[in-house]
């Protein structure tokens, strides 16, 4: 199975390295999420083209401040541009905790708040999160170190460096030891022990505060070796039956809020 997981792994490949700065990779598994959403479920397929729902990217969060929601479906309002939100139906939440998994409370904080926020706004809207987990113990940091020491020889960097990265140039980390964030073994784990602490609420339950849906995808993203979306993990995580299973469940709940009549 395809999924728009391994849309982002082949894009990082193309680029060559991972840029945790840019909401390109998001927007990928989200336009890919729609899409998917589209072919496997008709009563969505049937809104979408009848122009009932429409999608928006980095939506502005509705009562929170410089917070943005990845994918926002609803029925348009008076301007084409703009979403009512009184017809929001579903949301998409993505993150990624690759690079340093310090980060995992703020991305963790990120989608409880985002959760609260989006509850408020329209209890029957379906909300789901997608949390790309990396497995590397240690990551070539480009863009926040190495990329930057030729930020005055933009050209040098796409010469000398940019070819090696995600090919499996092993000295790469002898080259820029000093560009190396470490993850000790157990930070995926730890990572998803986290996460799975989300409230996910029962089918129907949409007086409670909770995702209807959370996806956890293992990547392995260095950028020294070639990217993979981490189909053999150690954490146990059968990747294409958890997306099916997700895409199932947000048919049948989108069917069962918007088409029950």
């Amino acid at each position: 199975m395809t999924t728009p997981f391994d849309a982002v792994v082949a894009e990082i490949e193309r680029q060559r390295y991972h840029n945790h700065r840019l909401e390109l990779h998001s927007d990928r598994i989200s336009e890919g999420f729609f899409q998917d959403l589209q072919g496997r479920c008709g009563a969505f397929e049937g809104d979408v083209l009848g122009g009932v729902v429409k999608k928006w990217l980095n939506y502005p969060a509705p009562g929170a401040r410089n917070r943005k929601i990845d994918m926002l479906v609803a029925g348009p309002a008076g301007r084409p541009d703009t979403p009512n939100l009184e017809e929001m139906r579903l949301c998409l939440e993505n993150k990624s905790v690759i690079t340093a998994h310090r980060n995992r409370d703020a991305r963790f904080d990120d989608l409880n708040e985002a959760l609260t926020v989006l509850h408020r706004v329209k209890p029957a809207a379906i909300l789901v999160a997608t949390v790309m987990i990396g497995t590397a113990e240690r990551v070539l940091n480009v863009p926040d170190q190495v990329k930057k020491r030729f930020h005055d020889d933009e050209l040098a960097f796409m010469k000398s460096v940019l070819p090696r990265l995600s090919s499996g140039d092993e000295t790469l980390w002898t080259d820029y030891s000093w560009a190396i964030s470490t993850n000790r073994p157990a930070d995926p784990q730890r990572t998803l022990d986290k996460f799975r602490k989300l409230p996910v609420r029962d089918p129907g339950h949409t007086h409670v505060i909770g995702y209807d849906f959370v996806l956890f995808v293992p990547v392995f993203i260095d950028n020294v070796n070639p990217p993979r979306v981490e189909r053999e993990n150690v954490l146990g995580i059968n990747i294409d039956h958890e997306y099916h299973l997700m895409m199932d469940r947000v048919c049948r709940a989108y069917q069962n809020r918007w088409h029950w009549k």
